[in-house]
């Protein structure tokens, strides 16, 4: 006798002698999450958030083509002083710094920083939260134990005060930066995609891929991962603005690279130079890009999450 399918869009049932699947074709689970994706184009408020990191992505890519200056380039008036704290001007559009330099160019510069260090930290504490919410959910047991024990001692750490000892320890630098945000972000979103875990290995295909003898790796790349991708696009998405504004925050308090121009570290150095609130032009471009950037993936991110949730769709 065959058992009727489950309606999750998963393969279909396993014939009575529970050794051979029998193979529905139909949509998988990895093509439903793309779907979910394209669909949430339809959203105006993804669409404003993709468009807006659209635009982002391209300024960080041309950044040194359409950056007028370099980014450390002291300007000169023509009587040849330095041509510090002038607002903006024709060949200045964006104004100069304390120090004479083009706030435009480092403004441009700013974004290849932001988004290299949201993505690189991003990758990589997800892929972290992945491995041990899946594995930690999927197998239990020791293995649930020893990971999530782990995690424990990870959440325990303040985030904060763990960044600015362990940058100033290694050193200020973008790779320092990354590192630590990995360490920091990833223990929450293991929790979270170990919760969705659990509720997904209970589902009946699940036990019918167990019931054919599919494999571990198997099960978890073909029903686990796919039905929680979900879960792992938000907080990906999170993650990224995340990094972004811890980088920004150590940037600020004069942890940054110092050979990198970052928009935390335009904010220090105006703070520093005690032209915060005088030189608007030097403040306002980067504040504004932080809080357009991190908009933007809220949306997004929003959007998606409506668009797999069921419930929030009907609201």
């Amino acid at each position: 006798m065959t058992v009727a399918p489950d309606p999750a869009p998963v393969p279909g049932p396993v014939s009575s002698s529970g050794a051979t699947p029998i193979t529905i074709r139909g949509r998988s689970p990895w093509a439903a999450a793309w779907d979910s994706l394209r669909l949430m184009m339809r959203d105006s408020f993804a669409l404003i958030g993709v468009v807006v990191l659209s635009v982002f992505v391209v300024l960080a890519v041309l950044a040194p083509w359409l950056a007028p200056y370099d980014p450390f380039q002291a300007m000169m008036t023509e009587a040849g002083r330095l041509n510090r704290l002038s607002p903006p001007t024709a060949a200045n559009p964006f104004g100069t710094t304390g120090f004479g330099q083009d706030v435009l160019s480092q403004f441009l510069y700013g974004f290849r920083v932001a988004l290299m260090v949201g993505l690189v930290a991003a990758v990589a504490v997800g892929f972290i939260s992945t491995l041990f919410g899946v594995l930690s959910g999927y197998f239990g047991g020791l293995v649930d134990d020893v990971l999530m024990r782990i995690t424990d001692v990870a959440l325990s750490i303040p985030t904060l005060p763990f960044a600015i000892v362990a940058v100033a320890l290694l050193g200020p630098s973008i790779e320092n930066i990354i590192l630590v945000i990995t360490i920091l972000f990833w223990r929450n979103g293991a929790r979270i995609i170990r919760s969705a875990v659990l509720t997904e290995k209970e589902r009946v295909y699940v036990k019918w891929a167990r019931a054919a003898g599919a494999s571990h790796f198997h099960i978890i790349m073909r029903h686990i991962l796919p039905n929680v991708f979900r879960v792992v696009f938000l907080w990906i998405t999170m993650s990224v603005a995340f990094a972004i504004l811890t980088e920004a925050s150590l940037s600020f308090l004069g942890l940054g690279d110092p050979k990198a121009i970052s928009w935390g570290q335009m904010l220090n150095t105006a703070f520093s130079s005690g032209n915060l609130r005088t030189a608007w032009w030097w403040v306002v471009p980067p504040s504004v890009a932080l809080v357009l950037l991190v908009s933007s993936l809220y949306l997004i991110g929003r959007a998606y999450e409506e668009q797999t949730n069921p419930r929030l769709r009907r609201r």
